[in-house]
């Protein structure tokens, strides 16, 4: 079973091309006014609209604290701050926003996480 997070946009395009350009997702389907991209397990899509939905947060997981560096490196000039230990989740994280003012969310788990 699996799911997709959709959002509305002004301009689905550039935002897709965004987050494969910048963020390293990949598309996954093409549909005549939505994209949906892939990261990882993470399926989510832009839909043509005449407004821009920026509730809720993309979270992006790595597989360690390099690999949040390495995107904080790549989305500075989009940051909230740097990244920080965040000792309430044990997780390692910063926020930053897309070029629609949405919520990213970059982070890796410090203690080993069972597989689901």
């Amino acid at each position: 079973m699996s799911g997709i997070v959709f959002f509305r946009c002004t301009d689905y395009e550039s935002t897709a091309s965004f987050y494969v350009e910048t963020v390293g997702a990949e598309i996954w389907l093409e549909q005549s006014a939505c994209t949906i991209c892939r990261y990882d397990n993470l399926l989510f899509g832009f839909c043509a609209g005449e407004e821009t939905e920026t509730d809720g947060v993309l979270t992006f997981v790595t597989e360690t604290r390099a690999g949040v560096d390495d995107f904080y490196d790549r989305l500075a000039d989009r940051a909230r701050g740097e990244p920080r230990r965040n000792d309430e989740y044990d997780i390692y994280q910063f926020f930053a926003e897309d070029p629609d003012g949405r919520t990213m969310e970059f982070q890796t788990f410090l203690h080993e996480v069972d597989p689901v």
